[in-house]
């Protein structure tokens, strides 16, 4: 494992760690991001179990690569749905999904490189 594959894996599985606490707990920038894209409020628990979901499949993957390959993949193809989420709703504010997406293919290319 390299200095180049932890410093694409950690990022993103921090990041993300950090979005499913936020959804988790009830935070208020996952509701108001539910509410401007019109996502129901039902989902943001379930977003945010997939998102931890990845973030720990990403630091399982140091162990297990085809572990951290699947949940660099389930990520990508998360935040490929978000984009459409809001896109869908003609909102072009895409700096923190850009962040998000950007670290989850960077975790995505590190395992595929392994």
């Amino acid at each position: 494992m390299s200095f180049l594959h932890l410093a694409a894996v950690l990022p993103a599985a921090l990041l993300c760690a950090a979005a499913a606490v936020a959804n988790l707990t009830g935070h208020r920038y996952p509701r108001e991001e539910a509410d401007r894209l019109g996502v129901p409020r039902t989902w943001i628990p379930v977003l945010g179990t997939l998102l931890g979901a990845g973030a720990l499949g990403l630091l399982a993957g140091l162990a297990v690569p085809a572990v951290g390959l699947a949940a660099a993949a389930g990520l990508v193809l998360y935040f490929v749905g978000a984009l459409v989420a809001h896109l869908r709703v003609g909102d072009l504010r895409l700096g923190a999904w850009a962040l998000f997406s950007v670290l989850s293919a960077a975790a995505l290319a590190a395992y595929l490189l392994l």
